[in-house]
């Protein structure tokens, strides 16, 4: 069950910090409405690397679709766009 408490009740900070740990968050309310949650920063932390996975298969699913798309050019070509010296050896 959701700890919601009013954000007033952070007056009395410590004890709803000590109400926050992995996977219990605290969820403050203004007038009634969500305001904002306080999180633990190990879960935090980790919801940040899901993120960050994500979007990068987000990235990589766009990028199979271009190539699927547009396809590849050889490295005899890429050589020739960029010339011999921007090439680094593979």
């Amino acid at each position: 069950m959701p700890n919601i408490k009013p954000i007033s009740d952070l007056r009395n900070y410590t004890a709803v910090v000590n109400e926050v740990s992995y996977g219990n968050r605290v969820y403050l309310t203004r007038n009634g409405h969500g305001s904002c949650a306080i999180i633990d920063m190990q879960e935090l932390d980790e919801l940040d690397k899901q993120k960050a996975l994500n979007q990068l298969l987000l990235k990589l699913q766009e990028a199979e679709k271009s190539v699927i798309a547009e396809g590849t050019i050889s490295a005899d070509e890429l050589e020739k766009e960029l010339g011999h010296k921007n090439l680094i050896a593979i």
